[in-house]
């Protein structure tokens, strides 16, 4: 099965060449590696300078076209003869095994395969150690972890993210992408999940096709970005009846920052009365 991966890469250009070095160690080498430099002419010239396919997307705005360049990475990958598509955050490293193992699991049926992520301390001086990543192997506990190379099925599609995800490009035509009436931080991946869920899709947690997330410094939850948090939430809820993101949208509202209409279905931003949502449901 010809195997693409594909990263979307602006201003990470450390975590870049890490993933680069990362999929070299690959018992099951990708056909293809594109990255879809968002705005970054230096991520476009270190993935052309390793071989990988570099695809340029425009990004005028700070809100990076997250849904537009999965999707041009996805179409550019299967114009190329890609007939499994494993998307790989730009901050993650590959396990030696995770492309067999999405591979492996891959079937004619429609679906959605996700490997366990772990969150990676710090670098040390010298940088990560990849052979010893293993040693470090702590997956994120709030999602499933089957053991050795067994699969586990879950309809808690609320689960996915987009960090490390496979699918063929049937599985992928069938779905029809990314929703792109998002931008910037947060969302599209959920509403990726429930159009696959509502194409007949299954989420199938993939053992053995580990990644790992490199360290950057975050916010929890993640304060600076707010206003798209809260845009792209209205937009998941006119579209799904129902509001993605609620850990941070709660953890929001205990720090004073939005409250909620229950009256009028909007938040709002508490510091300036910005309102977000309205009642109705677009397609």
């Amino acid at each position: 099965m010809r195997t693409a991966v594909i990263t979307l890469a602006a201003r990470r250009i450390t975590h870049l060449r890490n993933q680069i070095r990362g999929l070299a160690r690959s018992t099951a080498a990708p056909g293809d590696h594109l990255v879809v430099a968002m705005g970054d002419p230096e991520a476009l010239d270190l993935a052309r300078h390793h071989r990988a396919h570099g695809v340029w997307l425009d990004a005028r705005t700070p809100q990076l076209p997250l849904a537009h360049a999965r999707n041009l990475g996805a179409r550019t990958a299967i114009a190329r003869g890609a007939e499994l598509l494993v998307f790989l955050d730009v901050d993650c490293i590959p396990d030696p095994q995770m492309i067999a193992r999405y591979r492996a699991a891959a079937t004619d049926e429609p679906l959605l395969l996700c490997g366990p992520v772990t969150y990676l301390p710090p670098a040390p001086p010298a940088g990560y150690d990849l052979p010893g990543l293993r040693r470090q192997r702590a997956p994120h506990p709030a999602r499933p972890d089957p053991p050795g190379s067994t699969c586990v099925d879950s309809t808690d599609f609320d689960l996915f993210w987009s960090l490390s995800f496979a699918l063929t490009a049937d599985t992928w035509r069938r779905i029809g992408g990314f929703c792109t009436r998002y931008h910037g931080y947060g969302g599209e991946d959920t509403d990726f999940a429930y159009k696959a869920a509502a194409a007949g899709a299954r989420l199938r947690w993939t053992g053995g096709a580990d990644a790992y997330h490199q360290y950057h410094p975050v916010s929890d939850p993640p304060i600076e970005h707010l206003d798209d948090i809260l845009t792209n939430a209205t937009t998941f809820h006119r579209r799904w009846g129902r509001w993605p993101m609620r850990g941070w949208l709660d953890s929001f509202a205990a720090d004073g920052h939005i409250t909620y209409d229950h009256a009028a279905q909007r938040w709002h931003r508490t510091a300036d009365l910005v309102a977000y949502g309205a009642p109705g449901k677009s397609s």
